[in-house]
Parts: structure tokens; C-alpha cells; sequence
């Protein structure tokens, strides 16, 4: 059999044997009515089945003498996870990589049963044993090429050709890709091997800090999520989306630029003191360990590896809340400042890591009573919903953020033994259908301005403190910033990236 022909026979059998599971889910989040829905399922088997295809005809052309052995490997470990797919409604994720990795022997061996035996010889043994007798007609080299050429190019079409689904796929690509084989435990044990690795990784250490003075200091700094600077009435725009902190005192605002479109990056950004891709000690890390009271508070994820001893997650702080706010992200500042206050540190830094305004369900960001702006999209599907709709209900996450950043500069106002200020700045911004694109995470060279033109918000307790003037902002300007606000002596400290003047 030319290689080819067995590629695509080992894929239509491994879609036969080891994709209903992948399947069921589709059939069962997608509507079947639409046209829509009904090509995103046709044109998911044809990728499939081509993906498989190439991958196999690459595995047997680029390493032929050991190929066979691969491919039965992979068989073998397909019917292990079909197993424990169907008897246990796993999804081989990333964080299931894990467990797996880290289960010792007496543990796995408790899984070991006669339905389990029978899943391997059924799915994994009797097509190996075909794999192994089969007999491959090799290409030539420049046939080999071209095939995979055009096959990759096809395979661009079919993803492109489904862009108006891609949010779809995004918001489910999780189990779809835990679903995926071998997708799901190849791609998700390299990157747990990845994030394993990078958790162990060393900081550059920063040259040591001190303390200048003994005057009681907390700034909150929140890290806000997929907040966009035109739709904050702060900036002049056309709804009240800010009707809280527009009557406060002592507000100011900056325009302000992202230095990349997703999480990760964002938030690396905003707590460095340059931008940088190594790995230089953030700015929490580097306070705590000069002796500054450090408290990290989220509901989201991506932070670079933190160090610190008070890192609160949603999971422990909803053991103290009360309420529907402990639903979103109120939840962050469940007796915060019983928290600040109880503290024997002078100096202390807040952090609280926001995720108000992600997408795509931004309806579901934000408690009911905060739905002023209607009607709102309730839709993952964005494409599908009005241009206004969609507008609306991410308004409502602005109006949403507007409170809980009232609610942290009131409570710093209580605390009038402190000297205290508080900035909000956002990891990137959001496009929201402008040039038929949604959400974020373009390259920075090619994203529009809607998804790094971002906000930069300021509240200060003492008028004694003023702000320097800024055409721009950048997100580093948020770790001087913070140095200076609590007087911290440091030979990396850069007095232009200073927003404060005392």
C-alpha cells in the first residue's frame, strides 16, 4: 500500500475507534439546525481526519525505521485514554497530565481491570497488529514534499474558512482538545512538561531594596482584565460607564499602551521593571523579600511564578464571604481591610488580578443588578449578536469595574492612619467587532488599537501627593511607581518611569 493510502486508512481508524467521545460533545453544544453549526461539524471530521493523515504520513516518511513502533505506541496509549474517557468522564487536560505523572504505581494499579484489558486489545492491540504486517510503498523525497505542502495549505483553508466559529472553538477548546487523539495527551504532556519546568526556573534576582522610612503606606494596585480605554467615561466616552469614580476626588486618569494582547504577557509587563523576555524577579517577589507586606487576591490566572506567603485565590476566599458578590469579582475584596489593617508591616502592596471583562460571555461578569446597559448579547457566539448588544454587556463590565474600584478607594479612605493610593491598569484590551474581529490576543504589530490602547487609572489619599504629567503610559511604569509611592531605595528604581511627585 502507498504511504499515503495507509496514512489516511490509520486516521479514518482512529476517528472510527477513538473520536466518539470527541463527537458526542460537538453534537451536543452545537445547534444541528443552523448552517452554521452543521458545516462546523462536517468541516471538524474533514480536519480530523486530515491532521491524523498528515501525521502519520510524516511519522512513517521522516522515521521509517522506527515508525511502526510509534505508531503502535500510539494506538496502545489511544485505548488507555478511551478507557478512562469512557469509564470516568475525564478530559485529558493539561492539569490530568499531571495527576497522571504524579500517581505512584499502588494508585494506577487500583485502575487495572478486565473492561480496561479489553479496551487495549480491542482498540490498541488488534490494529497494531495489521500496523506491523502492513507493507508501505515509500514515496520519493520531492512527492513527499509536496504532498505535505498541499496538505498543510488545505488545511489553512479549512481553518480559515471556519473563522465566524473560532470563538466557538475557543470557548470549548479545552475539552475539545482533551478529547483530540493523540492530540490530547502528546500537546498537553509537552506543555505540562513546559509549565512544569518554568515553574522550577530561576528569577534573575534584582540588587537589594530598602525601606527609606517608617511611614504606614498601602497602595492597591488592580490588574484588570481585557478593559479597553474607550469605553470608560473617564476618557470621554459617550455612556456613564464610570458614574461612581467620576464624583470622587483625587481620580486621575492616563492613556496608557499594552505591551502584548494576551494574559500572560499583560500581566508579566505590568509587574516588571522593563520589558524583557527573561525572567527578572516581579515586582511582588522583589517587595516581600525587602520587607514589605505583600497580599495577592485573584480570580484569574497567567501571573508570572509568584513568592510570596499571602496568595489568595477564589477557593480560599470564599470561605470568609458572604453574599452575591463572592460570585464575581467582589469576592477579591472580602475583608480586605481587616486584612491590611492587621498587618505589622509599615509598607504593604495589594494586589488584586481582576477578570471582569473577559470574554466572551461578558453577561455572566457581573452581578444582575449591574445590567443598566440593554439589551446585552447572551450569546459565546459574538458574531452572531448585535453590534449594540454586544456593546452593552460589555459596558456593563466597565460599569461592574467603576464599583469594586469605588469600593477599594473607599475602603482605603477608612484607613486614615495609611497613606494610600490605589491604581487600576489592564493587562490588554478588546476588540468588540470592529473590522469583524472579536476578543484579543493578535500580535501586537498587527492587533488594532482596540486591543492594547488600554486604561490607567490613579486615586491618591494625600493632596500633598501630586502626578507628574504623561502623554502615555506604559504598563512599566506601574513597578517605579509603586517604589516610590512607598519609599523604597533601589539602584534599579527609575525616577522617568515615576508617576508620583512627593
Amino acid at each position: 500500500m502507498k504511504l499515503a493510502h495507509f496514512a489516511i486508512l490509520m486516521s479514518l481508524l482512529t476517528l472510527l475507534l477513538f473520536h466518539i467521545p470527541f463527537y458526542c460533545f460537538v453534537f451536543k453544544n452545537l445547534k444541528l439546525t443552523s448552517y452554521s453549526g452543521i458545516m462546523l461539524i462536517v468541516n471538524l471530521i474533514v480536519l480530523m481526519i486530515v491532521v491524523n493523515a498528515l501525521f502519520y504520513y510524516l511519522i512513517y516518511f521522516l522515521f521509517r525505521f522506527i515508525a511502526k513502533v510509534l505508531m503502535v505506541i500510539s494506538f496502545i496509549i489511544n485505548s488507555v485514554a478511551l478507557y478512562f474517557i469512557d469509564t470516568y468522564g475525564i478530559i485529558i487536560d493539561e492539569s490530568m497530565i499531571g495527576n497522571i505523572f504524579n500517581t505512584n504505581y499502588s494508585e494506577s494499579s487500583s485502575y487495572i481491570s478486565l473492561k480496561l484489558v479489553i479496551y487495549i486489545f480491542l482498540f490498541g492491540v488488534f490494529p497494531s497488529i495489521y500496523i506491523s504486517k502492513a507493507n508501505i510503498i515509500l514515496p520519493r523525497a520531492r512527492r513527499f514534499a509536496l504532498v505535505s505542502v498541499q496538505t498543510v495549505v488545505f488545511i489553512f483553508i479549512i481553518v480559515y474558512a471556519n473563522s465566524n466559529n473560532w470563538l466557538w472553538i475557543d470557548k470549548n477548546s479545552k475539552t475539545l482538545g482533551g478529547l483530540a487523539m493523540p492530540w490530547s495527551y502528546s500537546v498537553n504532556s509537552l506543555i505540562f512538561y513546559i509549565n512544569n519546568k518554568k515553574k522550577t526556573e530561576r528569577e534573575i534576582l534584582l540588587p537589594k531594596a530598602t525601606i527609606q522610612d517608617n511611614e504606614k503606606a498601602v497602595i492597591i494596585l488592580v490588574i484588570g482584565e481585557s478593559a479597553r480605554k474607550q469605553n470608560f467615561s473617564l476618557y470621554g466616552y459617550n455612556k456613564n460607564t464610570n458614574p461612581q469614580l467620576t464624583k470622587l476626588s483625587n481620580v486621575y486618569h492616563f492613556d496608557a499602551i499594552s505591551t502584548a494582547t494576551y494574559t500572560t504577557a499583560g500581566v508579566k509587563s505590568i509587574l516588571e521593571h522593563k520589558k524583557s523576555d527573561d525572567l527578572n524577579e516581579i515586582l511582588p517577589n522583589y517587595l516581600y523579600r525587602n520587607n514589605v507586606e505583600v497580599i495577592w487576591r485573584t480570580t484569574n490566572w497567567g501571573e508570572p511564578p509568584l513568592h510570596i506567603k499571602k496568595y489568595q485565590n477564589g477557593d480560599i476566599l470564599r470561605q470568609n464571604c458572604k453574599g452575591v458578590g463572592c460570585n464575581y469579582d467582589e469576592i477579591l475584596l472580602t475583608d480586605l481591610e481587616e486584612e491590611i489593617q492587621s498587618s505589622k508591616n509599615n509598607k504593604i502592596l495589594v494586589i488584586l488580578h481582576t477578570s471582569t471583562s473577559h470574554g466572551p460571555s461578558y453577561n455572566k461578569k457581573y452581578p444582575t443588578g449591574f445590567e443598566i446597559f440593554k439589551p446585552v448579547c447572551n450569546s459565546v457566539d459574538l458574531a452572531n449578536c448585535s453590534n449594540q448588544d454586544l456593546i452593552n454587556a460589555y459596558d456593563n463590565t466597565i460599569l461592574y469595574t467603576d464599583h469594586i474600584l469605588s469600593t477599594v478607594i473607599g475602603k482605603l479612605k477608612k484607613m486614615n492612619t495609611y497613606k494610600s493610593a490605589m491604581i487600576f491598569v489592564s493587562d490588554h484590551g478588546e476588540s468588540l467587532g470592529e473590522n469583524n474581529l472579536y476578543m484579543h490576543g493578535l500580535p501586537i504589530k498587527i492587533a488594532p488599537k482596540e486591543q492594547y490602547e488600554i486604561p490607567f487609572i490613579v486615586w491618591i489619599s494625600n493632596n500633598s501627593i501630586q502626578l507628574k504629567s504623561y502623554e502615555t503610559l506604559s504598563q512599566n511604569h506601574v513597578f517605579h511607581s509603586v517604589l516610590n509611592f512607598l519609599s523604597i531605595k533601589s539602584p534599579i528604581y527609575d525616577e522617568e518611569m515615576n508617576i508620583f511627585i512627593k
